[in-house]
């Protein structure tokens, strides 16, 4: 994002909490080297700034020459991560492994083979029993270090034993391996561009997934095998708006950790997105019960020692649940509602800047964009819209079409009938150039263009023709995608019924949840 400091060292600063910060101080005071001193003014300085800005600092510590600060920069760095790697040691699984194997490499060097290969097998047990095995190799390889060079065991078999265990470790890693690859790629393909758009995109993912699965991939029954298969399926599904077969992986994501409620702190990330997707997978399949049951999950989960203490998964829940909330606004039509947790992201939003990717930034200024549709608020849409429309990336083509459609519809709300002509043409020349266009879109081009001519009698004729046209759309699984970002159907409604749109969506949310209450999703 453009407010964003390059420099690392201040966005570390500015990323560390107080009991980080008084950490730091206590672990730097203990060597008390004029350089050391130095870097405490600097990191004094750089935690007061607002923004980074060289001249300043140096003004300010007056200690410090300009031709010292790159070099302190980098100490001051270097201090701040080893402070961290203290203070963090004990809820982080990956640093106790790397900090018992460091111990028993030193052992090793000191020539205290038995007391490294002692440390070693508890490092081995403590991996072993948190699935880990990619610490394994490095372990293993010490072992056989020490066995190949100094006659420690009297055992015959040490040297079959560790070459067989190294062999299936191998194995193991290499199927895990080839599955997060699959995952990763699929929701690369996803993060790009959206969901498949016709049947070509979606014979090119089937091909994708028929070459890159590996043969055995079912018969695995690891929980990282699983879990990334399970991911690998649920990323399939999502993109070709295969709905139910999405819900179906996603519940297994989730199940994996239930089986393995241990992993959910080994794996807290993948636990957080787990709920996340199975929530949208609720949601898209508007199981109402359940969406709820599983945002509970989620909200419970953030309040947890194991998430507050970790910026990285308080923010993904904050993320993660801000956008379950406003799909729970948009399933129940209560737009005016959702105003007041649109404020609140917005504060949080700000609050997160220097953290939050701009494909998340992307996804939620759409969303809020739409939120204020809903609730009739088109100019405040607008430049939310305008937030998308005009930044450059590339990612997500499906959002930047559909940001410039409900832009469209925006301005044709507010009357703006002379700017619809020329947003129209460019906005079909973009979707064209990115060879996004469906016959929805094609629809509402056609729509808006003649809609700009007619009397208001002859309008609504002409809006009755065309809520007829594309209800034959949703029918059509790569027409009903756009459904998906705009709610056209209900808003055409509204206009030919000369109601709030929020009316109409809630009517919809009520007669759906009197159906589920007589077929519930969750059984099929």
């Amino acid at each position: 994002m453009s407010n964003r400091s390059t420099d690392i060292l201040f966005q570390l600063i500015r990323s560390l909490e107080k009991a980080e910060k008084r950490h730091f101080k206590l672990y730097i005071n203990r060597n008390s080297s004029n350089e050391n001193l130095k870097i405490v003014q600097l990191f004094d300085a750089l935690d007061k700034a607002k923004e980074y800005d060289e001249k300043l600092i140096l003004r300010k510590v007056t200690d410090i020459q300009k031709a010292q600060l790159s070099n302190l920069k980098a100490h001051l760095y270097k201090q701040i991560l080893a402070s961290l790697r203290l203070l963090k040691s004990a809820d982080s699984l990956d640093l106790q492994l790397n900090e018992q194997f460091d111990y028993a490499h030193i052992l090793y060097k000191k020539g205290l083979f038995l007391q490294s290969l002692k440390i070693l097998e508890k490092v081995k047990a403590l991996a072993n029993a948190n699935q880990k095995y990619s610490f394994l190799p490095q372990i293993i390889n010490l072992e056989k270090r020490i066995e190949a060079l100094h006659i420690t065991r009297s055992m015959e078999d040490r040297a079959e034993s560790l070459s067989m265990e190294a062999i299936e470790v191998s194995k193991h890693i290499d199927m895990v391996a080839r599955l997060s690859n699959l995952s990763l790629l699929l929701y690369s393909w996803y993060i790009k561009n959206g969901h498949a758009r016709n049947e070509q995109d979606e014979d090119k993912l089937k091909e994708f997934l028929k070459t890159q699965l590996p043969d055995d991939a079912w018969e695995q029954t690891g929980f990282y095998e699983r879990m990334y298969l399970y991911q690998s399926y649920a990323w399939y599904a999502f993109i070709r708006r295969d709905f139910l077969m999405y819900y179906r992986y996603s519940q297994k994501w989730i199940n994996l950790f239930h089986e393995n409620p241990l992993m959910k702190r080994v794996e807290t990330g993948h636990y957080i997105k787990g709920l996340h997707n199975l929530l949208n997978a609720h949601f898209d399949i508007r199981n109402y019960k359940k969406f709820q049951e599983t945002l509970l999950e989620l909200e419970a989960f953030s309040k947890t020692d194991r998430v507050q203490e970790n910026e990285n998964f308080r923010i993904h829940s904050f993320i993660y649940i801000s956008q379950a909330k406003m799909n729970q606004h948009f399933m129940t039509g209560s737009f005016e509602q959702s105003m007041s947790l649109v404020k609140e992201i917005e504060d949080r939003l700000k609050d997160y800047e220097m953290f939050i990717d701009n494909h998340r930034v992307l996804v939620l200024n759409y969303k809020i964009a739409t939120l204020y549709f809903g609730n009739n608020d088109f100019e405040k849409s607008i430049d939310y819209l305008h937030k998308i429309i005009h930044q450059s990336t590339d990612l997500r083509y499906d959002l930047q079409c559909y940001a410039r459609l409900l832009h469209l519809l925006a301005h044709f709300e507010l009357g703006n009938h002379d700017l619809i002509e020329h947003l129209a043409k460019s906005v079909y020349r973009y979707m064209a150039k990115m060879k996004n266009t469906t016959a929805l879109e094609r629809e509402m081009f056609k729509f808006l263009r003649q809609a700009m001519n007619l009397s208001r009698y002859q309008l609504k004729e002409e809006m009755v023709s065309f809520l007829e046209r594309i209800k034959v759309l949703e029918k059509n699984r790569f027409e009903n995608r756009s459904f998906a970002y705009l709610d056209v159907v209900s808003w055409i409604e509204s206009k030919i019924q000369n109601r709030k749109m929020s009316e109409i969506v809630q009517e919809k949310y009520k007669k759906g949840l009197q159906k589920k209450q007589l077929t519930p999703i969750s059984g099929l």
